[in-house]
């Protein structure tokens, strides 16, 4: 940690290696598990160099060696894709939305903001956060839905908190519970749903279905190439059965036709002699 830049922001990155820090403290005894927690939460609402530095300041790396530096000034780029990269900071591009007797949409490359708000009446809208940026690690999406509805469609590995109230209504709390991916945004959903209901979705992007459905069609290809070989492979085998069953009838044939001349040739031979006894005996 640098002290002479205290109030530039921090990164996932950073966040992350102070808890990384902070694990490996509790691994070895130095944290119980209520400091551990309590760190642990102040190192993910963190924002700068500043509010971090104390944090593992008088913890030790693995060794007993004095903590480096928990977070650097020099930043690697994003990866493409990664959550790190639509983690974009700022505003966000869209804040509101409203539907009286119609309807609404959000969708494709959009920024969340930190509290999106939206109103329905009459209506529905749609808020799809598959192919969007984030504004925050962690967004708000606040829904009100008086005899209308919202539904609010994330992607895979995003976690996903409900705290909406319904009266005559409801909050669609199936995708609660399931843990988010490393640096991945936390979606809080808040409102009020009247005679109406907020619907929360995980799903994939098209590509990304496509994508999949491309992998299983070539799963199944390759099973039945497989299927193919073995079949082959048996055909094989079984040919070479029938070859080898057929290579022993014709030796067995053989055999016993090599016996049955033998045994004419011996029948001939005691005629002969029978014949040549009879002749002797004339004489």
């Amino acid at each position: 940690m640098t002290d002479d830049a205290p109030e530039l922001r921090a990164s996932d990155a950073d966040r992350e290696r102070v808890a990384e820090t902070l694990r490996d403290a509790l691994a070895e005894g130095r944290l119980d598990m209520a400091e551990f927690e309590e760190r642990l939460d102040a190192t993910y609402k963190a924002r700068t160099y500043g509010e971090l530095a104390p944090i593992t300041r008088d913890l030790p790396v693995a060794g007993g060696v004095p903590a480096a530096p928990a977070v650097s000034l020099h930043k690697e780029p994003a990866e493409p894709g990664s959550w790190a990269s639509r983690i974009t900071g700022g505003e966000g591009s869209s804040s509101w939305a409203v539907a009286v007797m119609s309807g609404f949409q959000r969708k494709g490359r959009w920024t969340v903001p930190k509290r999106f708000s939206c109103f329905s009446f009459w209506g529905g809208g749609e808020i799809d956060l598959r192919e969007a940026n984030f504004a925050d690690r962690e967004v708000e999406i606040n829904c009100i839905a008086i005899m209308g509805g919202a539904q609010v469609i994330v992607p895979p590995g995003v976690e996903v908190v409900v705290r909406g109230i319904g009266i005559m209504g409801g909050f669609d709390h199936r995708e609660e519970g399931v843990p988010g991916e490393p640096g991945a945004p936390r979606v809080i959903v808040t409102g009020f749903a009247f005679w109406g209901g907020v619907a929360v979705e995980r799903k994939l992007t098209k590509a990304e279905r496509l994508l999949q459905k491309e992998q299983r069609r070539q799963e199944k290809l390759d099973r039945r190439t497989e299927r193919r070989e073995l079949q082959s492979s048996r055909h094989e085998e079984m040919r070479d059965r029938w070859e080898r069953h057929w290579d022993r009838q014709e030796e067995r044939m053989e055999q016993h036709r090599q016996r049955h001349e033998e045994r004419w040739e011996q029948h001939r031979e005691r005629r002969e002699q029978r014949r040549d006894r009879r002749g002797h005996r004339d004489y």
